[in-house]
């Protein structure tokens, strides 16, 4: 396929620090796909495309989040039965490069920072499809400032894609939008069987993907989650122990503090004791 190139001039004022598109794509592909001078992130919205993206063809669809890269040659082929919207931000590489940099420990080699043969791309479960729709609405009326484009990108690293963070573009959608679903209390605590129901795949289905796109069983799993999520709130509360266990679904004491012992490296007491910080009163400098 011919390539053009696009150039963010073309798209912003001097003062404007993104450009913010909702788009119907096109039925058949354009003459020449292009690159571009800037960083963009699209989401689709409703329908199914065809993404004809650095040589491979990609079959997307709603809940489908891609960060597309400068140098990434790329174009559209709406499905002619559904048609296809995305919803497309570009934002100047200077962003990028400052996020990238500000937050490496989250950034590095990701998201729009990935040194793959193809973009990053993420499968977002009905929850986080949800909520990165509302923050692109939010962006959608927002003024075109530096400050409005970073906090997009930081909702959409910290709280969108999260999930999706150990996952890739070949897990299957389904277990994919089961392990965003399984981040919620509701789920977790049911422990793999939270997973699995999530799925709405028979158990050996789910076992035998999950150990393959994660290398654990759905148990282990379940049990990383619930585990971080008693070290938040070991962090954050003063809630008592036996309550932060009976809140992660555990109905063994013994079991839940060898398992947090194997995850962490300490008991949830010496946790809490090492990571929590009274906001009234400053530890003492020596």
């Amino acid at each position: 396929m011919r390539k053009t190139r696009f150039y963010i001039e073309s798209y912003l004022d001097a003062d404007e620090a993104f450009h913010f598109a909702r788009k119907r794509l096109a039925t058949r592909y354009p003459d020449a796909a292009h690159d571009h001078d800037y960083f963009e992130v699209f989401l689709i919205e409703h329908g199914r495309t065809a993404h004809w993206i650095n040589g491979v063809t990609q079959r997307l669809e709603p809940g489908h989040l891609a960060f597309i890269r400068p140098g990434d040659v790329h174009a559209f082929c709406a499905d002619r039965k559904t048609g296809c919207q995305i919803i497309n931000v570009m934002f100047r590489v200077e962003t990028a490069t400052h996020l990238a940099a500000r937050y490496h420990d989250t950034i590095e080699g990701r998201l729009f920072d990935a040194d793959s043969e193809l973009p990053d791309l993420h499968t977002l479960g009905p929850a986080r499809f949800a909520r990165a729709v509302t923050v692109a609405d939010q962006l959608q009326t927002a003024q075109r400032s530096l400050a409005a484009i970073e906090e997009f990108l930081l909702v959409l690293v910290n709280r969108v894609v999260h999930a999706s963070s150990s996952l890739n573009a070949s897990t299957p959608r389904w277990f994919a939008e089961a392990c965003s679903a399984a981040l919620a209390p509701d789920v977790f605590r049911l422990g793999a069987a939270g997973l699995i129901s999530a799925a709405g795949r028979s158990h050996e289905h789910v076992c035998r993907t999950c150990k393959t796109v994660t290398g654990m069983t759905p148990s282990e799993y379940i049990n990383r989650i619930r585990i971080e999520h008693a070290g938040q709130l070991l962090r954050s509360t003063e809630e008592p122990i036996e309550d932060v266990i009976e809140a992660c679904g555990f109905e063994n004491t013994s079991y839940f503090y060898r398992l947090f012992r194997n995850q962490t490296g300490t008991t949830p007491r010496a946790y809490r004791f090492a990571n929590q910080r009274d906001p009234f009163q400053p530890e003492s400098q020596t």
